[in-house]
């Protein structure tokens, strides 16, 4: 990067423009897993399934799913408020340069079967079609050969004193040294990290951030579901809802941008069609 500047990482720009609080938080409160702030979203996907049906039925080769459009719309979102793709490494404040990401794969969905991590990065130009492009691209490569990550950490395993290891790999992480193959597809080293207990049949619980690494967004997508809803004369009506449940390194914003944010991704799951322009465009 031609413009990195002393106090940057290979991943993020230092934010030196910071105000007094974002930057004494992190002196205080040093671990990301201390820090965790729960938010529930509860969308109304009448508009969404009927959406994607349409499409895959104009696209048989180009279908998409439920997961497509939240990854997307959480892309989106982190593009256009860029507060929310920040994170915080040895108590620092950093913009992440790219905006990535992270979900697991079963390679086979058995008590044994052997998970990998799928990893995508986005650009400006994305859309919902080549993000979900890409989600599929990863899950088929993922259930054919391990990701770079695991074949490392494979690697790993076979290296005496782990106790060393882990405190050398420690030390590395949080000041952004880790080597590259070690890191290229860890979840924890993305934006957003994403998993989908609907597609298994589970609703959704908080899953924790980590203190290794760099994530400071987790969303676990639960499932579809018919949900009432009563007026004020106490008429019952149902709605189709998909719930998300976020966990939010609360270090990074505050609350109003966190509430704004999560009423984008809302919006945005709610109309696909917001996503069919460049993850760029306004909404």
């Amino acid at each position: 990067m031609g413009n990195r500047r002393w106090g940057d990482r290979s991943d993020g720009k230092l934010i030196r423009d910071i105000d007094a609080m974002h930057y004494v938080m992190p002196l205080m409160y040093p671990n990301r897993c201390d820090n965790e702030a729960y938010m529930k979203l509860a969308i109304d996907i009448s508009h969404t399934e009927e959406y994607i049906k349409e499409y895959n039925k104009a696209h048989p080769d180009k279908k998409i799913a439920i997961f497509d459009v939240v990854i997307c719309a959480a892309l989106k979102t982190l593009r256009l408020r860029p507060q929310m793709n920040r994170f915080i490494a040895n108590q620092t404040l950093y913009q992440r340069n790219d905006v990535t990401a992270a979900f697991t794969v079963k390679k086979e969905f058995r008590d044994d079967g052997d998970e990998t991590l799928a990893r995508i990065t986005s650009e400006e130009s994305d859309t919902l079609e080549s993000i979900s492009r890409k989600v599929r691209d990863q899950i088929a490569l993922c259930k054919t050969q391990d990701d770079e990550s695991t074949e490392a950490m494979n690697f790993i395993m076979k290296i005496p004193g782990k106790h060393l290891i882990g405190a050398i790999a420690r030390f590395l992480d949080r000041h952004g040294w880790m080597p590259k193959s070690v890191i290229a597809t860890d979840p924890y080293q993305c934006s957003v990290v994403l998993t989908n207990l609907g597609s298994i049949g589970m609703d959704i619980g908080y899953h924790h951030l980590m203190n290794w690494g760099t994530n400071s967004v987790f969303i676990i997508v639960g499932t579809k579901k018919n949900t009432p809803h009563f007026d004020q004369a106490g008429n019952v009506t149902m709605k189709r809802e998909l719930d998300l449940a976020f966990t939010i390194d609360e270090r990074i914003s505050d609350g109003f941008y966190y509430a704004r944010s999560l009423k984008m991704i809302k919006k945005l799951v709610e109309n696909p069609e917001l996503m069919e322009k460049p993850l760029s465009t306004e909404v």
